[in-house]
Protein backbone atom coordinates (compact mmCIF):
# COMPACT_ATOMS: atom_id res chain seq x y z
CA UNK A 1 0.00 0.00 0.00
CA UNK A 2 0.89 3.63 -0.82
CA UNK A 3 -0.67 4.74 2.19
CA UNK A 4 0.66 8.56 3.97
CA UNK A 5 0.70 6.37 6.81
CA UNK A 6 1.19 3.00 7.10
CA UNK A 7 -0.94 0.74 9.65
CA UNK A 8 0.78 -1.37 11.67
CA UNK A 9 -1.49 -4.36 11.35
CA UNK A 10 -3.50 -6.01 8.94
CA UNK A 11 -6.99 -4.08 8.33
CA UNK A 12 -8.55 -7.58 9.36
CA UNK A 13 -6.62 -8.61 12.42
CA UNK A 14 -7.69 -4.91 13.42
CA UNK A 15 -11.51 -5.81 12.74
CA UNK A 16 -11.04 -8.89 14.72
CA UNK A 17 -9.49 -7.25 17.82
CA UNK A 18 -12.56 -4.40 17.49
CA UNK A 19 -15.37 -7.24 17.47
CA UNK A 20 -13.71 -9.02 20.65
CA UNK A 21 -13.96 -5.74 22.71
CA UNK A 22 -16.05 -3.36 21.53
CA UNK A 23 -19.84 -2.49 20.98
CA UNK A 24 -20.13 0.73 18.46
CA UNK A 25 -22.40 3.43 18.69
CA UNK A 26 -26.29 3.02 17.22
CA UNK A 27 -25.31 -0.21 15.23
CA UNK A 28 -26.10 -3.59 15.29
CA UNK A 29 -22.75 -4.95 16.59
CA UNK A 30 -23.48 -8.52 15.21
CA UNK A 31 -24.04 -7.07 11.86
CA UNK A 32 -20.75 -5.07 12.19
CA UNK A 33 -19.14 -7.95 13.05
CA UNK A 34 -19.55 -9.78 10.31
CA UNK A 35 -19.33 -7.18 8.15
CA UNK A 36 -16.11 -5.34 9.91
CA UNK A 37 -15.72 -1.68 10.36
CA UNK A 38 -13.61 0.88 8.18
CA UNK A 39 -10.18 1.28 10.23
CA UNK A 40 -9.57 4.67 10.27
CA UNK A 41 -5.69 5.33 10.08
CA UNK A 42 -5.12 9.30 9.46
CA UNK A 43 -6.77 12.79 8.96
CA UNK A 44 -5.24 15.77 7.30
CA UNK A 45 -7.56 18.64 6.49
CA UNK A 46 -11.04 17.41 5.40
CA UNK A 47 -9.50 14.39 4.09
CA UNK A 48 -8.91 10.57 6.14
CA UNK A 49 -7.46 7.31 4.82
CA UNK A 50 -8.54 3.97 5.65
CA UNK A 51 -5.90 1.14 6.97
CA UNK A 52 -6.52 0.00 2.61
CA UNK A 53 -5.53 3.28 1.58
CA UNK A 54 -8.55 4.80 0.11
CA UNK A 55 -9.11 8.64 1.24
CA UNK A 56 -12.30 10.07 1.97
CA UNK A 57 -13.69 13.07 2.42
CA UNK A 58 -15.25 13.77 5.15
CA UNK A 59 -18.54 15.86 4.85
CA UNK A 60 -19.47 15.51 8.10
CA UNK A 61 -16.46 16.71 10.46
CA UNK A 62 -16.21 13.37 12.42
CA UNK A 63 -19.94 14.13 14.46
CA UNK A 64 -19.98 17.89 13.59
CA UNK A 65 -16.98 18.51 15.82
CA UNK A 66 -13.81 18.72 13.21
CA UNK A 67 -14.38 22.50 12.70
CA UNK A 68 -10.81 23.33 11.56
CA UNK A 69 -10.20 19.94 9.97
CA UNK A 70 -7.45 17.03 10.96
CA UNK A 71 -3.82 17.40 11.38
CA UNK A 72 -3.96 21.29 12.89
CA UNK A 73 -0.58 21.08 14.32
CA UNK A 74 -1.48 24.28 16.14
CA UNK A 75 -3.78 22.26 18.20
CA UNK A 76 -1.64 19.23 19.26
CA UNK A 77 1.23 21.68 20.07
CA UNK A 78 -1.05 23.55 22.36
CA UNK A 79 -1.91 20.06 24.07
CA UNK A 80 1.71 18.85 24.33
CA UNK A 81 2.95 22.55 25.83
CA UNK A 82 0.08 22.19 28.51
CA UNK A 83 1.02 18.41 29.23
CA UNK A 84 4.85 19.88 30.01
CA UNK A 85 3.44 21.89 32.30
CA UNK A 86 0.61 20.91 33.87
CA UNK A 87 -1.06 18.05 32.73
CA UNK A 88 -3.90 17.78 34.80
CA UNK A 89 -5.37 19.55 37.93
CA UNK A 90 -8.78 19.95 38.76
CA UNK A 91 -11.25 22.73 40.25
CA UNK A 92 -12.11 21.44 43.24
CA UNK A 93 -10.03 21.91 46.78
CA UNK A 94 -10.39 25.81 45.65
CA UNK A 95 -8.27 25.50 43.08
CA UNK A 96 -8.40 26.83 39.38
CA UNK A 97 -5.98 27.03 36.70
CA UNK A 98 -4.34 29.74 33.87
CA UNK A 99 -5.42 27.67 30.96
CA UNK A 100 -9.12 27.41 32.09
CA UNK A 101 -9.61 31.14 33.17
CA UNK A 102 -8.15 32.46 29.42
CA UNK A 103 -10.31 30.23 27.68
CA UNK A 104 -13.29 31.36 30.00
CA UNK A 105 -12.33 34.80 29.00
CA UNK A 106 -12.20 34.53 25.00
CA UNK A 107 -15.25 32.17 25.60
CA UNK A 108 -17.49 34.90 26.84
CA UNK A 109 -15.51 37.43 24.63
CA UNK A 110 -17.28 35.80 21.74
CA UNK A 111 -20.68 35.07 23.85
CA UNK A 112 -23.73 37.85 23.57
CA UNK A 113 -23.01 39.80 26.71
CA UNK A 114 -25.64 38.62 29.44
CA UNK A 115 -23.87 35.15 29.70
CA UNK A 116 -21.70 34.78 32.58
CA UNK A 117 -20.59 31.75 33.61
CA UNK A 118 -19.89 28.12 32.68
CA UNK A 119 -19.80 24.86 34.23
CA UNK A 120 -16.97 22.84 32.11
CA UNK A 121 -18.04 19.28 31.25
CA UNK A 122 -16.36 16.42 29.02
CA UNK A 123 -19.23 15.96 26.32
CA UNK A 124 -22.29 17.29 25.24
CA UNK A 125 -24.23 14.67 26.88
CA UNK A 126 -22.87 15.60 29.93
CA UNK A 127 -23.53 19.19 29.73
CA UNK A 128 -27.24 18.04 29.27
CA UNK A 129 -27.29 16.46 32.23
CA UNK A 130 -25.69 19.24 34.47
CA UNK A 131 -28.10 21.37 32.87
CA UNK A 132 -31.33 19.72 34.45
CA UNK A 133 -29.51 20.13 38.22
CA UNK A 134 -28.50 23.15 37.46
CA UNK A 135 -32.07 24.58 36.14
CA UNK A 136 -33.81 22.75 39.25
CA UNK A 137 -31.13 24.44 41.79
CA UNK A 138 -31.83 27.62 40.17
CA UNK A 139 -35.11 27.35 40.73
CA UNK A 140 -35.05 26.24 44.19
CA UNK A 141 -32.86 29.24 44.97
CA UNK A 142 -34.99 31.74 43.77
CA UNK A 143 -37.76 30.11 46.15
CA UNK A 144 -40.09 28.10 43.55
CA UNK A 145 -38.56 24.82 44.12
CA UNK A 146 -41.56 22.91 42.49
CA UNK A 147 -40.56 23.94 39.07
CA UNK A 148 -38.49 21.03 38.36
CA UNK A 149 -40.02 19.83 34.46
CA UNK A 150 -38.15 19.76 31.37
CA UNK A 151 -39.69 19.91 28.32
CA UNK A 152 -38.23 18.67 25.04
CA UNK A 153 -38.95 17.42 21.78
CA UNK A 154 -39.82 14.48 19.97
CA UNK A 155 -37.03 13.42 17.63
CA UNK A 156 -34.60 15.59 19.40
CA UNK A 157 -31.56 14.81 20.40
CA UNK A 158 -29.87 15.71 23.94
CA UNK A 159 -27.12 12.89 24.28
CA UNK A 160 -26.87 9.39 24.84
CA UNK A 161 -26.77 9.22 28.72
CA UNK A 162 -30.16 8.60 30.71
CA UNK A 163 -31.40 11.75 31.50
CA UNK A 164 -29.91 13.42 28.47
CA UNK A 165 -31.49 10.66 26.41
CA UNK A 166 -34.61 11.50 28.27
CA UNK A 167 -34.64 14.95 27.34
CA UNK A 168 -34.10 14.03 23.99
CA UNK A 169 -36.97 12.93 21.99
CA UNK A 170 -35.85 9.93 20.35
CA UNK A 171 -38.16 6.46 21.46
CA UNK A 172 -36.24 3.52 20.38
CA UNK A 173 -33.87 5.39 22.89
CA UNK A 174 -36.35 5.73 25.69
CA UNK A 175 -37.66 2.09 25.14
CA UNK A 176 -34.27 0.82 25.46
CA UNK A 177 -32.97 2.47 28.43
CA UNK A 178 -36.07 4.00 30.32
CA UNK A 179 -36.94 7.25 30.88
CA UNK A 180 -36.42 9.62 34.47
CA UNK A 181 -39.76 11.35 36.24
CA UNK A 182 -40.21 14.89 35.46
CA UNK A 183 -39.94 14.95 31.51
CA UNK A 184 -42.61 15.85 28.97
CA UNK A 185 -42.06 16.23 25.06
CA UNK A 186 -43.95 18.94 22.51
CA UNK A 187 -43.78 18.08 18.56
CA UNK A 188 -40.69 18.84 16.42
CA UNK A 189 -41.21 21.40 14.12
CA UNK A 190 -40.96 19.34 11.06
CA UNK A 191 -42.98 21.02 8.30
CA UNK A 192 -41.96 18.86 5.05
CA UNK A 193 -43.14 15.81 6.92
CA UNK A 194 -45.84 17.33 9.49
CA UNK A 195 -47.12 20.41 7.93
CA UNK A 196 -50.18 19.26 6.09
CA UNK A 197 -51.43 21.89 4.40
CA UNK A 198 -49.97 24.80 6.28
CA UNK A 199 -47.91 27.50 5.14
CA UNK A 200 -44.40 27.02 7.20
CA UNK A 201 -45.13 30.10 8.73
CA UNK A 202 -48.70 28.76 10.02
CA UNK A 203 -47.27 25.32 10.74
CA UNK A 204 -44.14 27.21 12.53
CA UNK A 205 -46.45 29.04 15.19
CA UNK A 206 -49.14 25.65 15.52
CA UNK A 207 -45.62 23.60 16.95
CA UNK A 208 -44.65 26.70 19.20
CA UNK A 209 -48.16 26.70 20.79
CA UNK A 210 -47.77 23.21 21.84
CA UNK A 211 -45.45 24.60 24.25
CA UNK A 212 -47.91 26.78 25.47
CA UNK A 213 -50.60 24.14 25.47
CA UNK A 214 -48.22 21.92 27.41
CA UNK A 215 -47.03 24.50 29.69
CA UNK A 216 -50.63 25.27 30.40
CA UNK A 217 -51.52 21.01 31.18
CA UNK A 218 -48.35 20.69 33.60
CA UNK A 219 -48.84 24.05 35.21
CA UNK A 220 -46.60 27.19 34.57
CA UNK A 221 -45.49 26.73 38.47
CA UNK A 222 -43.97 23.22 37.65
CA UNK A 223 -42.37 23.98 34.61
CA UNK A 224 -38.73 24.51 34.79
CA UNK A 225 -37.37 24.61 31.13
CA UNK A 226 -37.67 23.82 27.98
CA UNK A 227 -34.67 22.61 25.79
CA UNK A 228 -34.06 22.13 21.66
CA UNK A 229 -31.21 22.57 19.78
CA UNK A 230 -31.94 25.76 17.04
CA UNK A 231 -31.86 23.24 14.38
CA UNK A 232 -32.56 19.31 14.84
CA UNK A 233 -28.82 18.02 14.36
CA UNK A 234 -29.15 13.74 14.67
CA UNK A 235 -32.57 14.55 14.37
CA UNK A 236 -31.97 15.05 10.69
CA UNK A 237 -30.89 18.69 10.15
CA UNK A 238 -34.09 20.08 10.16
CA UNK A 239 -34.56 23.82 10.48
CA UNK A 240 -37.61 25.37 11.88
CA UNK A 241 -39.90 28.01 9.79
CA UNK A 242 -38.78 31.82 10.50
CA UNK A 243 -42.16 31.71 12.98
CA UNK A 244 -41.19 29.42 15.07
CA UNK A 245 -38.39 30.72 17.46
CA UNK A 246 -39.89 33.99 18.30
CA UNK A 247 -43.02 32.20 19.19
CA UNK A 248 -41.29 30.14 21.51
CA UNK A 249 -39.32 32.64 23.40
CA UNK A 250 -42.35 34.89 24.18
CA UNK A 251 -44.07 32.23 25.58
CA UNK A 252 -40.93 30.79 27.75
CA UNK A 253 -41.32 34.69 28.68
CA UNK A 254 -44.81 34.67 29.67
CA UNK A 255 -44.71 31.57 31.65
CA UNK A 256 -41.39 32.19 33.18
CA UNK A 257 -39.78 29.24 31.88
CA UNK A 258 -36.37 29.21 31.08
CA UNK A 259 -35.30 28.73 27.72
CA UNK A 260 -32.31 26.02 27.18
CA UNK A 261 -30.23 25.76 23.49
CA UNK A 262 -28.54 22.72 22.72
CA UNK A 263 -25.57 24.16 20.72
CA UNK A 264 -23.66 21.00 20.92
CA UNK A 265 -23.64 21.02 17.17
CA UNK A 266 -24.88 24.51 16.23
CA UNK A 267 -21.87 26.57 18.46
CA UNK A 268 -18.62 27.80 17.24
CA UNK A 269 -19.25 28.84 13.43
CA UNK A 270 -21.48 25.57 11.65
CA UNK A 271 -23.96 28.48 10.45
CA UNK A 272 -21.99 31.50 10.02
CA UNK A 273 -22.53 32.96 13.15
CA UNK A 274 -20.54 32.21 16.70
CA UNK A 275 -23.81 30.45 17.51
CA UNK A 276 -26.65 29.13 15.89
CA UNK A 277 -29.17 30.55 18.16
CA UNK A 278 -28.21 34.40 16.99
CA UNK A 279 -28.67 33.10 13.10
CA UNK A 280 -32.70 32.40 14.56
CA UNK A 281 -32.78 35.40 16.61
CA UNK A 282 -33.54 34.22 20.02
CA UNK A 283 -31.89 34.70 23.67
CA UNK A 284 -31.57 31.55 25.16
CA UNK A 285 -31.00 31.30 29.39
CA UNK A 286 -28.24 28.50 29.25
CA UNK A 287 -26.49 27.29 26.01
CA UNK A 288 -24.72 23.57 26.14
CA UNK A 289 -21.88 23.67 23.93
CA UNK A 290 -19.14 20.50 23.05
CA UNK A 291 -18.42 19.16 19.72
CA UNK A 292 -16.50 22.51 18.25
CA UNK A 293 -15.65 24.08 21.31
CA UNK A 294 -12.33 21.85 20.90
CA UNK A 295 -12.74 20.89 17.19
CA UNK A 296 -12.84 17.55 18.29
CA UNK A 297 -9.32 17.11 19.12
CA UNK A 298 -10.08 16.24 22.63
CA UNK A 299 -13.34 15.60 24.64
CA UNK A 300 -14.74 18.52 26.65
CA UNK A 301 -18.20 20.11 26.46
CA UNK A 302 -19.60 22.68 29.46
CA UNK A 303 -23.09 24.25 30.55
CA UNK A 304 -22.96 28.66 29.45
CA UNK A 305 -24.94 30.15 31.78
CA UNK A 306 -27.21 33.70 31.84
CA UNK A 307 -26.16 36.61 34.33
CA UNK A 308 -29.63 36.08 35.71
CA UNK A 309 -29.13 32.11 36.26
CA UNK A 310 -25.21 32.48 37.62
CA UNK A 311 -26.03 35.74 39.94
CA UNK A 312 -28.88 33.47 41.56
CA UNK A 313 -26.53 30.62 42.28
CA UNK A 314 -23.26 32.81 43.21
CA UNK A 315 -24.92 35.41 45.51
CA UNK A 316 -27.81 33.47 46.98
CA UNK A 317 -27.10 29.50 46.30
CA UNK A 318 -24.17 28.58 48.63
CA UNK A 319 -22.32 25.04 48.09
CA UNK A 320 -23.55 24.03 44.88
CA UNK A 321 -22.80 20.18 44.86
CA UNK A 322 -21.59 19.47 41.52
CA UNK A 323 -18.28 18.27 40.32
CA UNK A 324 -16.19 16.28 37.77
CA UNK A 325 -13.16 14.72 38.15
CA UNK A 326 -12.24 16.62 34.65
CA UNK A 327 -14.19 19.53 34.36
CA UNK A 328 -12.02 22.41 33.19
CA UNK A 329 -9.33 20.23 32.78
CA UNK A 330 -6.34 21.99 31.76
CA UNK A 331 -5.29 20.27 28.62
CA UNK A 332 -8.41 20.62 27.18
CA UNK A 333 -8.66 24.07 27.84
CA UNK A 334 -5.21 24.55 25.92
CA UNK A 335 -6.62 23.38 23.11
CA UNK A 336 -10.14 24.78 22.98
CA UNK A 337 -8.29 28.19 23.69
CA UNK A 338 -5.77 27.28 20.58
CA UNK A 339 -8.91 26.48 18.47
CA UNK A 340 -10.83 29.77 19.27
CA UNK A 341 -8.45 31.97 18.54
CA UNK A 342 -7.60 30.04 15.39
CA UNK A 343 -11.91 30.06 14.34
CA UNK A 344 -11.39 33.77 15.32
CA UNK A 345 -7.90 35.11 14.44
CA UNK A 346 -7.88 33.39 10.73
CA UNK A 347 -11.79 34.97 10.24
CA UNK A 348 -12.91 31.32 9.66
CA UNK A 349 -16.54 32.28 10.65
CA UNK A 350 -16.34 35.53 9.09
CA UNK A 351 -15.59 33.28 5.68
CA UNK A 352 -18.28 30.63 6.44
CA UNK A 353 -20.78 33.91 6.80
CA UNK A 354 -20.10 35.48 3.83
CA UNK A 355 -18.20 33.35 1.31
CA UNK A 356 -18.41 29.61 1.58
CA UNK A 357 -21.62 29.18 3.24
CA UNK A 358 -23.55 30.85 0.43
CA UNK A 359 -20.92 29.23 -1.95
CA UNK A 360 -22.29 25.28 -0.74
CA UNK A 361 -25.71 26.54 -0.60
CA UNK A 362 -25.86 27.90 -3.98
CA UNK A 363 -24.33 24.98 -6.06
CA UNK A 364 -26.34 22.69 -3.49
CA UNK A 365 -29.59 24.04 -5.18
CA UNK A 366 -28.00 24.15 -8.32
CA UNK A 367 -27.08 20.40 -8.09
CA UNK A 368 -29.98 19.19 -6.69
CA UNK A 369 -32.91 21.83 -6.74
CA UNK A 370 -34.71 20.20 -9.89
CA UNK A 371 -33.02 16.12 -9.43
CA UNK A 372 -35.99 13.95 -8.78
CA UNK A 373 -35.08 12.40 -5.63
CA UNK A 374 -35.20 15.92 -3.62
CA UNK A 375 -38.33 17.29 -2.19
CA UNK A 376 -36.65 20.42 -0.35
CA UNK A 377 -33.06 21.29 0.64
CA UNK A 378 -32.23 23.18 3.73
CA UNK A 379 -29.38 24.86 5.77
CA UNK A 380 -27.17 27.41 6.45
CA UNK A 381 -23.68 27.63 6.81
CA UNK A 382 -21.65 24.69 6.07
CA UNK A 383 -24.62 22.52 7.01
CA UNK A 384 -27.21 21.09 4.40
CA UNK A 385 -29.74 18.30 4.80
CA UNK A 386 -31.63 16.97 1.57
CA UNK A 387 -35.05 15.95 1.93
CA UNK A 388 -35.84 12.38 -0.59
CA UNK A 389 -39.15 12.59 -1.47
CA UNK A 390 -41.41 10.02 -4.00
CA UNK A 391 -43.71 12.94 -4.77
CA UNK A 392 -42.48 16.52 -4.36
CA UNK A 393 -45.68 18.43 -5.50
CA UNK A 394 -47.51 16.23 -2.73
CA UNK A 395 -44.20 16.13 -0.16
CA UNK A 396 -45.14 12.21 -0.32
CA UNK A 397 -42.27 10.27 1.18
CA UNK A 398 -40.78 7.06 0.01
CA UNK A 399 -42.25 4.30 2.32
CA UNK A 400 -38.87 2.98 2.70
CA UNK A 401 -36.81 5.76 2.75
CA UNK A 402 -34.76 5.23 5.92
CA UNK A 403 -33.25 2.01 4.02
CA UNK A 404 -32.70 4.35 0.64
CA UNK A 405 -31.07 6.98 2.46
CA UNK A 406 -28.85 4.36 4.26
CA UNK A 407 -28.35 3.34 0.57
CA UNK A 408 -27.75 6.61 -0.89
CA UNK A 409 -24.89 6.93 2.48
CA UNK A 410 -23.27 3.54 1.65
CA UNK A 411 -22.72 4.75 -1.94
CA UNK A 412 -20.89 8.06 -0.62
CA UNK A 413 -18.23 5.87 1.01
CA UNK A 414 -17.91 4.03 -2.11
CA UNK A 415 -17.56 7.30 -3.86
CA UNK A 416 -15.18 8.26 -1.17
CA UNK A 417 -17.38 10.97 0.45
CA UNK A 418 -18.63 10.59 4.08
CA UNK A 419 -22.31 11.68 4.08
CA UNK A 420 -24.54 11.16 6.80
CA UNK A 421 -28.26 9.83 6.84
CA UNK A 422 -31.20 10.19 9.07
CA UNK A 423 -34.82 9.22 8.38
CA UNK A 424 -35.30 10.30 4.66
CA UNK A 425 -32.66 12.95 4.74
CA UNK A 426 -29.20 13.66 3.79
CA UNK A 427 -27.34 15.67 5.79
CA UNK A 428 -23.06 17.16 5.33
CA UNK A 429 -21.89 19.64 7.93
CA UNK A 430 -17.89 19.51 6.20
CA UNK A 431 -14.87 21.35 8.19
CA UNK A 432 -15.17 25.01 8.46
CA UNK A 433 -11.66 25.46 6.78
CA UNK A 434 -13.39 23.98 3.53
CA UNK A 435 -12.22 25.55 0.26
CA UNK A 436 -14.61 26.42 -2.73
CA UNK A 437 -12.80 23.18 -4.28
CA UNK A 438 -13.45 21.01 -1.73
CA UNK A 439 -16.92 22.17 -1.49
CA UNK A 440 -17.30 21.05 -5.20
CA UNK A 441 -16.05 17.67 -4.71
CA UNK A 442 -18.05 17.17 -1.63
CA UNK A 443 -21.68 17.71 -4.07
CA UNK A 444 -20.09 16.02 -7.03
CA UNK A 445 -19.36 12.92 -5.13
CA UNK A 446 -23.10 13.44 -3.52
CA UNK A 447 -24.65 13.92 -6.63
CA UNK A 448 -23.26 10.07 -8.06
CA UNK A 449 -24.31 8.58 -4.87
CA UNK A 450 -28.37 10.43 -4.89
CA UNK A 451 -28.12 9.22 -8.65
CA UNK A 452 -27.20 6.01 -8.12
CA UNK A 453 -30.07 5.92 -5.24
CA UNK A 454 -32.71 7.30 -7.65
CA UNK A 455 -31.57 4.69 -9.80
CA UNK A 456 -32.66 2.16 -7.52
CA UNK A 457 -35.79 3.65 -6.14
CA UNK A 458 -37.09 4.16 -10.62
CA UNK A 459 -36.50 7.92 -10.19
CA UNK A 460 -33.76 8.03 -12.92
Amino acid sequence: MNLPFEPKRQTQDYQKSDAAHHIHAFVDQKALNAEGPRVIVRGEGLYLWDSEGKRYLDGMSGLWCTQLGYGRKDLTAAAAAQMDQLAYYNMFFHTTHPAVIELSELLFSLLPGHYSHVIYTNSGSEANEVLIRTVRRYWQVVGQPKKKIMIGRWNGYHGSTLAASALGGMKFMHEMGGMIPDVAHIDEPYWYAQGGDLTPAEFGRRCALQLEEKILELGAENVAGFIAEPFQGAGGMIFPPQSYWPEIQRICRQYDVLLCADEVIGGFGRTGEWFAHEYFGFEPDTLSIAKGLTSGYIPMGGLVLSKRIADALVERGGVFAHGLTYSGHPVAAAVALANLKALRDEGIVRTVKEDTGPYLQQILREVFGNHPMIGEIQGTGLLAAMQFAEDKDTRKRFDNENDLAWQCRTFGFEEGVIIRSTLGRMIMAPALVATRAELDELVDKTRIAVDRTARIAGKL
